[in-house]
């Protein structure tokens, strides 16, 4: 078999292997999406209580509804058939849009659920007085809608239940739907299935909504206008998928033009990503058999760090002459191409003892990409390269490019006057050093934030801050504990403290306290009796309320309500969005909103043996500890990343060529930012390690050549190839949209441009 014909014969394998990978990982391969993965694991109850409610609560679930583009009356019809379409589907708990109407349930347990009859009783003077307050209400306005209630509830007990539950400042109605303060877009509210943090099923959600919307808005000139978190949640995963698929196309057609033109051979672009698929695609089956699943951004930001891996076959061709077989140059080069390895892959284990369950999947992903990567270089890469090769340390261009790159050498004095004024900087800087408010990164654009904000306004949504937990051995125990805190509650309502709170048992009132609502319904003749004497006299015909005599003497007798009971209904979402039932026993949370004197309210809670919580200060220290650990833990990579250099060099002064551009790298990265006033975000360390990576690939190779000539030559046409293809990419990237590939595209870019001139600036022998 002929050279070539040896050398097909492996690519051809190569390829075979690499659809055998594919067709394995795409069966093996469960992608998830819940973003919660990159934050801290709860430690304490506090934080796992959350970490729920920034995914799973029903803040997170509620998607905002401006119905706009026509007149009103056409307006609150549509939003009328849009929440009746709503109600349907299953991907939705909750559609309110204020309509008129009583449900069914609230019909059925009005009197398991109102607390009218609590302290008075359902007897004569308690009718008569309601009796004659109808008679007013029939001469009122509101007549047609009250008229169809009477018969059966005389009393309106369905209007008190309402008006307990009601916010503090109801939207404006017209035609008995929500609207804005200026009559121009019809107000809905939308619960979701799919929690906050899942874009998928936030996705799945907003199709069935856009087509119950067009089936609404048939022959209208209505427009929906959504918002929410679970919206912006799939707008970040789109805008992510969109502008990474563009960025990514035009860095492959650079990267490829790029090969080309340094090589010349058609070869080239075929053979160089080889290595870096097959580390890929064995990071992701890593990956799947350590965690079962691979978060969306492992995939996205994992091909983003292991594409340092790129590298290794760029040293490959570029150090490929005459006169030397691939196999002998693959194990010429190994030694130091395995050391950056090592050193590199040390520096991402940091992610695997981070505590953040996406960054150690990132972690092994890397680590196991850039493993394979460097070993398919080494040992299969060689057996289809070829020889014919023109050797780099021949081309008088690059004997230009070296001239005109040649910088003065910096002494140690220099690196380390350097790094005080780059301390200098960091410590001195303007500005929060760290950010911490993880709102910050998001790609939504600050004018649908600021929609968001008016529509909240306009219909009065929950966005609680301050939340209260009661834990129980059971629902019912904590049903009761919620009852024996309504008096307070109210009171704090009452001096202003809050403006209102919610809590499971203000839908769902005990069973004890059912049990006693009924024991406190009169007996039917005892209650037909009051009812005749309430009646006398007034303009109602005979018979009339017989249906209120019927309901009454059902509820009664009715099983009193559970939460297992409730379940699928719209009370029982209601109800399980704020009592949590476990094994081990119930969690309750009070929310609460409005609050004007946290001290105060604080001041009650813990009168009341309750755990106060503050959503921002939680969501901010957890921040706070994810950094904090994955610092401690990029400080213990740092010293290993320096030990495994000692242990590939042995001499003090050649381990210091190597970290001394990479640390100085690192100081002048982050005193730029911070000069800057850019607080840094999780996304400016892990490019940090990327950068750090490429820093020391760089460091090894020029140091690798010593006093000969031709290799420092032959180097410096791999670094530059190296550099320019990472460029294409993490340029490309400064300017997108984004924010957290804005942070890694600009730190990145700062790290190639300034370890690759470092590296050129290390003190060393000069050349003969």
């Amino acid at each position: 078999m002929t050279t070539r014909a040896r050398q097909f014969a492996w690519f051809a394998a190569w390829l075979g292997l690499l659809a055998a990978l594919v067709a394995t990982v795409l069966q093996t391969l469960d992608v998830g999406t819940d973003l919660r993965l990159f934050l801290p694991r709860a430690e304490s109850q506090r934080q796992a209580l959350v970490l729920e409610g920034i995914g799973e609560g029903p803040a997170a679930r509620l998607l905002i509804l401006a119905i706009e583009g026509d007149n009103p009356v056409t307006l609150a019809g549509v939003s009328k058939a849009l929440a009746a379409n709503l109600r349907e589907a299953r991907e939705f708990q909750l559609a309110a849009n204020g309509a008129a109407g009583v449900p069914d349930w609230l019909m059925r347990n009005r009197y398991l659920l109102t607390e009218s009859f609590d302290e008075r009783p359902l007897d004569t003077a308690t009718l008569r007085a309601a009796l004659e307050e109808r008679i007013q209400d029939l001469a009122s306005p509101a007549a047609p809608v009250l008229e169809p209630l009477l018969p059966a509830d005389p009393t309106l007990e369905v209007a008190a239940i309402g008006a307990d539950r009601s916010a503090q400042q109801e939207p404006r109605t017209i035609g008995g739907v929500w609207f804005d303060a200026g009559g121009r877009r019809a107000l809905l509210l939308a619960q979701t299935q799919a929690a906050g943090f899942d874009p998928d099923g936030q996705e799945r959600a907003l199709a069935t909504l856009e087509a119950a919307f067009r089936d609404a808005a048939a022959g209208t000139d209505a427009r929906l206008v959504i918002s929410g978190p679970g919206y912006f949640s799939a707008l970040m995963k789109k805008r992510t998928q969109q502008e990474t698929a563009w960025l990514g196309s035009l860095a492959t057609a650079g990267l490829i033009a790029l090969l080309i033109a340094a090589y010349r051979r058609w070869r080239v672009p075929l053979l160089a990503p080889l290595p870096l698929a097959t580390g890929a695609l064995a990071g992701l089956a890593a990956v799947g058999a350590a965690y079962g699943q691979v978060h969306g951004i492992t995939l996205a930001f994992g091909f983003t760090l292991i594409g340092v891996a790129q590298d290794y076959p760029i040293h490959l061709f570029s150090h490929q002459r005459a006169g030397i077989a691939p196999d002998a140059n693959a194990r010429e080069l190994w030694p130091t191409l395995a050391t950056g390895v090592a050193a590199t892959c040390i520096a991402y284990a940091a992610f695997l003892a981070s505590g953040v369950t996406g960054l150690a999947q990132l972690g092994l992903f890397s680590i196991t990409g850039l493993a394979v990567a460097a070993l398919a270089t080494r040992f299969m890469l060689p057996r289809m390269s070829g020889e014919d090769y023109r050797d780099p340390a021949l081309s008088q261009a690059l004997v230009r490019a070296e001239r005109m790159l040649s910088l003065p050498r910096l002494a140690g004095p220099v690196y380390t006057a350097a790094m005080l004024l780059c301390v200098a900087v960091i410590a001195l800087a303007p500005g929060p050093a760290w950010q911490d408010d993880l709102g910050m990164l998001t790609p939504v654009p600050p004018e649908l934030l600021a929609e968001d904000a008016r529509l909240r306004a306009e219909i009065g949504a929950p966005n609680p801050r301050y939340m209260a937990l009661v834990s129980a051995s059971d629902a019912e125990s904590a049903l009761r504990r919620l009852e024996s805190l309504d008096p307070g509650l109210k009171s704090l309502a009452a001096a202003g403290v809050i403006t209102g709170y919610a809590h499971a048992a203000r839908y769902l009132p005990s069973v004890e306290r059912q049990r006693f609502r009924q024991s406190r319904l009169p007996a039917p003749g005892a209650l037909a009796s009051s009812l005749a004497g309430a009646v006398a006299g007034l303009p109602f015909r005979a018979g009339v309320f017989a249906p209120f005599l019927a309901d009454v003497e059902r509820a009664r007798t009715r099983t009193p309500l559970t939460p297992a009971g409730i379940r699928g209904s719209e009370q029982g979402a209601l109800v399980e969005s704020l009592l949590h039932v476990r094994d081990a026993g119930a969690r309750a949370v009070i929310s609460f909103t409005g609050v004007a004197d946290p001290a105060r309210l604080h001041e009650w809670a813990a009168g009341q043996n309750l755990l106060l919580i503050d959503l921002k200060n939680e969501v901010t220290g957890l921040a706070a500890s994810q950094r904090e650990r994955v610092l401690a833990c990029l400080a213990a990579a740092a010293v290993l990343l320096v030990l495994v250099v000692w242990i590939a060099l042995r001499d003090p002064r050649r381990v210091a060529r190597v970290v001394a551009p990479v640390s100085l790298t690192t100081a002048v990265i982050v005193a730029a930012l911070r000069g800057f006033g850019v607080p840094l975000d999780l996304f400016h360390l892990m490019s940090l390690v990327l950068a750090a990576g490429l820093g020391v690939d760089y460091a090894l190779f020029f140091e690798r050549t010593k006093t000969d000539r031709e290799e420092r030559l032959r180097t410096l046409h791999a670094v530059l190839v190296s550099s320019l293809s990472t460029l294409m990419v993490f340029a490309i990237l400064s300017f997108s949209s984004i924010p957290v590939l804005r942070s890694i595209g600009v730190t990145v870019t700062l790290g190639v441009f300034l370890n690759f001139f470092l590296a050129l600036a290390q003190p060393r022998a000069r050349a003969a």
